[in-house]
């Protein structure tokens, strides 16, 4: 599907039996429920899917499951490997399940080179015939790249569609890149500095927040100028928010199981599950935010 990289798109958990096994179950539903949302896409295989730690057949099935559940939703698909080769047909598979886009961001090697990084990344953007999505996250790549790299890339391969702008300090490097370029720019870090992205020159949220009808609240507070609404909005959730960026996944898999979107909170090993404390501080920290309202079901913000 044509995509515009401007709202919202969520990156999507995986979510997993307890055993391990991929539960396709909740992965429909969970898509569904995105499509109730009014969400402007969806993201699958990123960091908060655990896409490192699934085989290629895993991939596979969780991207067919995705397509069909998503029906006109464009579907976004990460397809990042440490090696080129790996990455490129990694795109090929996506593509051929019918991917609307691809995210790709480069991984660290023993020694930063700029031009290597480049190079991986061009020759992923020109074997594919989809519109990419660069995402620049050092934060999980370890991967630092200077503005000037950005912009060659950005001037150089056509098919970028979209930066995933994540590298701090973002409302800083947003600003930085609209001095050379118009691209769309989605943010994600949980939605952590939100609204100071947007005032900033970003064109909405791709982040795993779970609670996108939030953020959806919120870009279109910003697209309306209502910036009291945009921080009314922004500070009511911002405890969650907060919350919801330690380190791992399993504070985000347990609220998305809270909001009976998948069975189990299940991360794969050897990923740390969710502690006692965490689990009861999350409790205390919902029912704080939303008193008595379900959030089993869509939110009004």
């Amino acid at each position: 599907m044509p995509v515009s990289f401007n709202g919202v798109f969520p990156i999507l958990p995986t979510p997993f039996y307890p055993d391990e096994s991929v539960d396709l179950n909740s992965y429909k539903k969970m898509v569904m429920f995105m499509r109730q949302l009014g969400v402007d896409g969806i993201t699958i295989l990123g960091v908060l899917g655990e896409a490192n730690r699934l085989t290629d057949q895993e991939r596979s099935t969780i991207l067919n499951t995705a397509i069909e559940a998503a029906g006109d939703l464009p579907v976004v698909v990460g397809t990042s490997h440490s090696g080129t080769r790996a990455s490129i047909e990694l795109g090929k598979m996506a593509i051929k399940g019918g991917a609307s886009a691809l995210m790709v961001t480069s991984h660290q090697e023993p020694v930063h080179n700029e031009q290597r990084i480049f190079e991986h990344l061009s020759a992923i953007c020109e074997a594919s015939s989809l519109p990419i999505v660069l995402q620049d996250h050092p934060g999980s790549t370890g991967v630092h790249m200077s503005m000037p790299l950005v912009q060659r890339l950005l001037e150089s391969e056509q098919n970028i569609a979209c930066v995933k702008q994540e590298a701090l300090p973002s409302p800083q490097r947003i600003a930085a890149l609209r001095t050379f370029s118009d691209i769309p720019i989605l943010t994600g870090l949980g939605a952590l500095y939100g609204a100071f992205e947007l005032a900033s020159g970003g064109n909405g949220f791709m982040t795993g927040f779970a609670f996108p009808e939030v953020l959806v609240a919120m870009h279109k507070a910003r697209t309306s100028e209502d910036n009291d609404r945009l921080w009314s909005l922004y500070q009511a959730y911002l405890p969650l928010i907060v919350f919801e960026q330690q380190p791992g996944v399993a504070v985000r898999k347990e609220i998305f199981r809270r909001r009976g979107l998948i069975e189990h909170n299940t991360v794969r090993s050897p990923a740390a599950s969710l502690s006692k404390l965490a689990a009861n501080q999350l409790g205390d920290l919902i029912n704080r935010v939303f008193s008595v309202t379900d959030i089993t079901q869509p939110l009004i913000p």
